[in-house]
């Protein structure tokens, strides 16, 4: 009898984390406690060189973190991890980066939006989780140009193997699609269909 407490207090979490629709954003930490965090757009590390964030907390659709947990609990098995450098995007500051580079290869129109407006799309790559030591990826993050592409193959062998790592960990056990002319983004599928979101972190 005295464990029918216990039980009825795990059900009732269960049922409340339950209760969480795939689209809700949520803050990836509070569900993935040890993923690291540079949110390159919360510094002036990053292709405008300017600080567009006010908040290093990083937000997602529940959906493409539940996919993402996934991801680290297979990688942390191997001492890895991943890093995150940007999730969900307010579509204001879409129309600030499309102001300043309008080639949407790179930077989708935010007339029609971006996943990352939605919380589903993430740009992340894969760090050794004990020296904090990122997977060599043969570009940096936000690498305009054809090398930073999935079928650009003239790289060293280990850069090409770590990229195809990336991509199998994201597809195989994520359920992420990768998009071609930058290795560090992926798609949650069903995030095509969620609502284009203004929302300002804090």
């Amino acid at each position: 009898m005295r464990g029918f407490p216990f039980f009825l207090l795990i059900l009732f979490s269960s049922y409340l984390f339950s209760q969480t629709s795939n689209d809700e954003l949520v803050e990836v930490k509070e569900i993935i406690p040890d993923i690291v965090l540079d949110l390159r757009y919360n510094t002036t590390n990053n292709f405008v060189h300017q600080k567009l964030y006010s908040t290093d907390v990083c937000l997602l659709s529940y959906g493409a973190v539940k996919g993402l947990k996934a991801v680290q609990d297979s990688l942390r098995k191997l001492g890895l991890g991943l890093k995150i450098f940007d999730g969900y995007r307010p579509r204001a500051i879409q129309w600030l980066l499309w102001e300043i580079f309008p080639n949407p290869i790179y930077v989708a129109d935010p007339a029609t939006g971006s996943k990352h407006n939605r919380g589903g799309a993430v740009d992340l790559t894969i760090v050794n989780l004990s020296t904090g030591q990122q997977l060599d990826m043969g570009t940096d993050f936000d690498h305009f140009g054809p090398e930073a592409g999935h079928d650009y193959t003239n790289l060293p062998p280990d850069v090409l193997q770590n990229r195809a790592f990336l991509k199998s960990m994201m597809q195989n056990v994520g359920g992420f699609i990768p998009y071609t002319s930058e290795w560090w983004h992926y798609d949650y599928p069903p995030g095509s269909s969620y609502p284009l979101l203004d929302f300002q972190m804090k």
